[in-house]
């Protein structure tokens, strides 16, 4: 319910309705603003405000003539306000009301992303914990690389959102500034001290500079910063993925009871979260390719970025919401394998220690390069004879004239690679 309800309010905020409602929020901001000023009367202001209103079925039926959807809510407020309505929209240019308005949903969808992000966090944490001294191999070029422990696994991933949390904060920072500062950008018609005061009553910056929209690259860096969140939920499902794979199944997605997993074979399981995942973090990152594009535009403005962020912003932000949100799910319901991880780890007689023995005979005098070859040998042998790494060492006559039985078994325990574990989770306050 909990994720549902965080998909509706971010729907809402994209729906025609909020729009034109952010619309009217900033109309009304300028004529406080020139309330403040003097220059709209007290009594006009509250008629404004008690009147202001508009219909979408009636937006839509006055734009099918003007063709242009910010005069058609003019339009319609100007027919519910009556008289005053002269004092609305008044030295503004629509882009004012447009970027200024899509700002404040840049920030009510980012408030949405950053609960999220925090939500997940506090689950992967709460995993973490749990799986602290879960002992699992750790692979480089998928290949066994050396022991580690599940706990410590998450917490890289923990690293990622926590570390793009502060991205997007960085980005959604600069997202939220407005503009009123008419054609072309230059206050022909209003005072930069209207802008100031209308965009403080939304609690906006005032853009630095504007040239009748705000400039592009401030969309572009937010747009980037989802993909990025996008780009490290699939190295999460992506993980996932593998490791549920038949031949390695140290962890699978929850399987709810009465749930199919093929049409065809009764048998399957699938990592159905994870490759949805991985396939809309596509979306998101093609989403900030035409971001990018949006930001050369004709000299001081042109409209060739409107039609696309009226698609990106929608999509990217509440696919973002949906994303994060059914990430939080899959690891709250993840089956860990502790047996296989295990299993895994202890594959081929424990090939994965060659780097404790290697360091174990240079302890004794060995050259770096002929330990290498001498453990490299035994190790292969376990790897492409499917034997024992700790018993080929042991009956290796070239091993035991430099190793006892007792320093080689003690090459092999698991327990010195949880020696600093606790460091690490440290850093992350688990």
């Amino acid at each position: 319910m909990i994720e549902r309800y965080s998909r509706e309010k971010m729907k809402k905020i994209w729906e025609l309705d909020s729009k034109f409602k952010y619309y009217l929020d900033v109309e009304l901001a300028v004529c406080k603003a020139y309330n403040m000023s003097g220059k709209i009367s007290d009594e006009a202001l509250n008629e404004i405000i008690s009147k202001a209103a508009f219909s979408v079925e009636r937006i839509d039926e006055i734009e099918k003539e003007v063709r242009h959807d910010l005069i058609a809510f003019l339009t319609n407020v100007n027919e519910n306000v009556g008289e005053n309505s002269r004092f609305i929209h008044m030295g503004l240019t629509s882009s004012d009301v447009i970027d200024t308005a899509l700002a404040l949903q840049m920030r009510d969808a980012g408030k949405i992303i950053l609960e999220d992000i925090d939500n997940l966090i506090s689950t992967l944490k709460e995993k973490a914990k749990e799986h602290k001294k879960t002992i699992c191999i750790g692979r480089s070029h998928g290949v066994h690389a050396e022991p580690m422990t599940f706990g410590v696994k998450i917490c890289g991933w923990i690293d990622l959102f926590e570390r793009n949390k502060r991205n997007f904060e960085k980005a959604l920072e600069e997202a939220c500034v407005g503009q009123i500062s008419g054609p072309v950008g230059t206050y022909s018609n209003i005072s930069p001290e209207i802008e100031k005061k209308a965009c403080s009553l939304l609690n906006l910056k005032s853009a630095k500079f504007s040239t009748q929209v705000i400039a592009r690259d401030i969309h572009a860096q937010y747009i980037q910063a989802l993909a990025l969140i996008a780009c490290v939920i699939e190295q999460v499902a992506v993980e996932l993925r593998h490791l549920q794979r038949t031949e390695v199944l140290e962890v699978e997605e929850g399987f709810s009871t009465g749930q199919k997993g093929s049409s065809a074979m009764p048998h399957k399981k699938n990592p159905i979260s994870g490759e949805n995942l991985s396939g809309l973090a596509r979306v998101v990152r093609s989403n900030s390719i035409a971001a990018m594009e949006n930001i050369p535009l004709w000299h001081e403005r042109d409209i060739s970025h409107s039609s696309v962020e009226r698609i990106i912003f929608p999509d990217s932000t509440i696919l973002i919401d949906y994303m994060l949100s059914r990430l939080e799910n899959t690891i709250k319901n993840l089956v860990v394998h502790k047996d296989n991880m295990l299993k895994n780890t202890n594959l081929f007689g424990g090939i994965v220690f060659s780097q404790k023995v290697l360091l174990k005979l240079c302890s004794k005098g060995m050259l770096r390069e002929d330990a290498y070859k001498l453990v490299q040998r035994n190790a292969l042998d376990a790897f492409n004879n499917h034997s024992s790494f700790i018993n080929n060492l042991l009956q290796d006559t070239d091993v035991v004239k430099i190793l006892n039985e007792s320093e080689i078994k003690d090459c092999f325990n698991i327990e010195d690679y949880l020696n600093n574990i606790d460091e690490i989770y440290k850093r992350f306050d688990i």
